[in-house]
Parts: C-alpha cells; sequence; structure tokens
C-alpha cells in the first residue's frame, strides 16, 4: 500500500504519457483534476487487490475516445460517480475499490480522481499496461472475461449501459456510442473481483507508471546517466531520432488515425513513418517494420525529453523514437492475435521487440 500526494502527479503523467503511446488523451486536465482531488479529499490510497476481499467488486473506470475529445470538452465532473453508480445497481452490490482499465495517458490519473473523490482505495493494478485503441484489447479478454455491463456516460449526463455478447462486440457498441455522445465518453467495463484482478490483471501497473515518471523528470532535470537508467528501467531502446517532416491526421470511427514521418537527424536518407489509430502502432524505417503493437512506440522530444502524444506532434518536432516490449502476456501466441498487427489490418507477422517487461 502507498498513497499518492501532490509530489507524485507530475511524475505519474510523464509515466503516463510513456505508456500512453502516442495516446491516451492529454493529462494537463487530468494533472489538475487529481491535484484538487488531493487537496480536497487528501492523498489517494493505492492498494494491491490481494489485500482485498477477494470476492470485494471492483468499480473499473476509465475514458474513451479520440483524445482530441478530452482536449476539447470539459467533463460535469459526475460523470464517474454516475457510470460507477449504474455499474453497482445492475451488479446488486457495492465496490471496494476503484480499478483502471487502462494504465495510459489520460487513464492513468482519472481512476485516482474517483477514488479520491469517492473515498475509495485504487488497485495498483490495470488490464493493458499501455494504451491501446480498443475496447477489447484487455488481458481480462484472453482470460475470457467479459466486459459486460459497459456503461458510459457524457457531459449532460445521458448514460448508455451495453449488454454486449462478447468484448469484441462491446468495441462495436461502445465506439457508435462514443461518436453519438461527441467522441468522449466516461466508462466502466469489465467489473471484477479482487481475487480475478489477482489472477488475471497486470499487477503493480500504477507504480510502474510512477517509476517511468520519475526516470523521464530525472532526464528533464540532467541527472547524469538518467536517459541509460530509462531505457534499462523498461527495457527499451532509442529506435530512430529524426525531425517531423510530414504528418497526417484525421478523427474518424471514435478514433484519431494517421501517420507521422520523421527524417534522420545525421542521414537524410533514412526515414521513419509511424503509422496512428488513437497510440502508435507500428514503426517502419523505409518500409521495414521495425516495431510493432502490441510492443509500445513512444516519442520523447530531444530537446526537453517531453513526452509527445498524437494531438501534440508538429512539424519541425525533434523526436527520440522509443521502442518498449509489451507486457508478457501480449506476447503470447492469444496476446499477438488479440492484439498484433493483423488486428489493425496490417499483413505483417508480430516480430516481438527487444526482452520483456
Amino acid at each position: 500500500m502507498f498513497y499518492i500526494t501532490h509530489d507524485d502527479v507530475e511524475d505519474l503523467a510523464l509515466g503516463s504519457y510513456v505508456l500512453g503511446t502516442g495516446g491516451g488523451g492529454d493529462s494537463s486536465l487530468a494533472k489538475i483534476m487529481l491535484r484538487e482531488a488531493i487537496k480536497e479529499h487528501g492523498p489517494v490510497q493505492v492498494v494491491d487487490a490481494s489485500d482485498l476481499d477477494p470476492d470485494g467488486l471492483l468499480l473499473p473506470i476509465a475514458v474513451i475516445g479520440a483524445g482530441v475529445g478530452f482536449e476539447e470538452k470539459l467533463l460535469n465532473g459526475g460523470e464517474a460517480e454516475q457510470a460507477l453508480h449504474t455499474l453497482e445497481k445492475y451488479m446488486g452490490r457495492k465496490g471496494v475499490a476503484i480499478f483502471p482499465i487502462e494504465v495510459g495517458g489520460v487513464n492513468t490519473l482519472f481512476p485516482l480522481v474517483v477514488a479520491a473523490k469517492l473515498g475509495l482505495p485504487c488497485v495498483d493494478a490495470d488490464s493493458m499496461r499501455r494504451a491501446f485503441p480498443r475496447l477489447e484489447l484487455t488481458v481480462l479478454t484472453l482470460a475470457g472475461i467479459p466486459s459486460s455491463p459497459a456503461v458510459l456516460v457524457d457531459a449532460k449526463s445521458n448514460a448508455v449501459l451495453l449488454e454486449p455478447i462478447d468484448n469484441a462486440a462491446a468495441e462495436t457498441l461502445a465506439r457508435a456510442t462514443v461518436v453519438a455522445m461527441g467522441m468522449f465518453a466516461v466508462m466502466s467495463a469489465y467489473p471484477i473481483t479482487a481475487q480475478q484482478c489477482v489472477d488475471h490483471g497486470i499487477l503493480k501497473s500504477l507504480s510502474y507508471a510512477l517509476e517511468l515518471g520519475r526516470r523521464v523528470s530525472a532526464i528533464q532535470e540532467g541527472k547524469p546517466d538518467a536517459y541509460q537508467q530509462l531505457l534499462e528501467y523498461a527495457d527499451a531502446e532509442i529506435i530512430f531520432s529524426g525531425k517531423v517532416v510530414d504528418i497526417e491526421r484525421r478523427v474518424t470511427g471514435g478514433w484519431t488515425k494517421g501517420t507521422v514521418t520523421l527524417e534522420h537527424l545525421t542521414d537524410p536518407d533514412r526515414t521513419m513513418r509511424v503509422d496512428i489509430q488513437n497510440e502508435n502502432l507500428i514503426a517502419f524505417e523505409d518500409g521495414e517494420a521495425k516495431v510493432m503493437t502490441p510492443d509500445l512506440i513512444t516519442f520523447l522530444d530531444i530537446e526537453t525529453a517531453t513526452p509527445m502524444t498524437t494531438e501534440s506532434l508538429s512539424y519541425g518536432q525533434r523526436l527520440n523514437v522509443i521502442g518498449m516490449p509489451a507486457y508478457s502476456a501480449w506476447r503470447t501466441p492469444a496476446g499477438v492475435e488479440l492484439a498484433g498487427p493483423r488486428t489493425f489490418g496490417y499483413d505483417i507477422d508480430y516480430v516481438a521487440f527487444g526482452g520483456t517487461k
């Protein structure tokens, strides 16, 4: 058990950007919300699922939609509470802790805001250990755990409860609902018990995000060997250092899709193209895939070590493209079948990057 305090917010946000792999939304508003929640309610308790009643209901929470939606629309403040109370009513019992569905971008910090407001602990776990653009891409799906019931609430307090036949259908129905809600909503899905989290969730995810962020912060502070320490901690590697020379972005079907092209800083004959669907999916150098989903691709500004979201990319930026191995469950045959390149329409066989984290 530990507590998230004011001193942790910035580091946690930096880690959230790294695991957001370009998606997950801009955490700036979430940082403000978390600081205000801590100021009003005190530090947020983070607990291991194994320390809870094994049969206790965990209350899952996340924001869903295109990242630009979270940047352009303000929350009314009651969406999460409305979604979770709807879920509790459906399940017929109260929850014992908040469960982050995703640790990446906004969804790293937002569950802590909800936990503070509701006076509940937040579980140190998630179901992705990164950001993914689709609802069914969780290790809970790999374990055969349904996302149903799923509740979505928008800023106007419209609430929709879904009972999909499977997790792929949940994504289809949720995405259509999000589009109707203005490209952004608060969602509760995958209600699980504490024991199911222990058995099938990805444990220590908030701790991992916080430690990543501390290492990025050390780079920004100019501490010796900080970059190398970040790479070693994450089993990561700088796969390309270049300048952004082309960006193509569009919001369609509830996602931000597009590509970003970089020209190598010292060898202009080398180029890298990164394809995007909310998150960075595949990095191609001169047509060859170097890193691909479910492994992670993240951008750090060379001058400031600022992690870049899809929406914050701009022409002329000088970026390090960093490859990181996905959580081990994603690199199994079942994990690759669920979240590998063919899931997103690429006729490419998955090749694992680096080690295993």
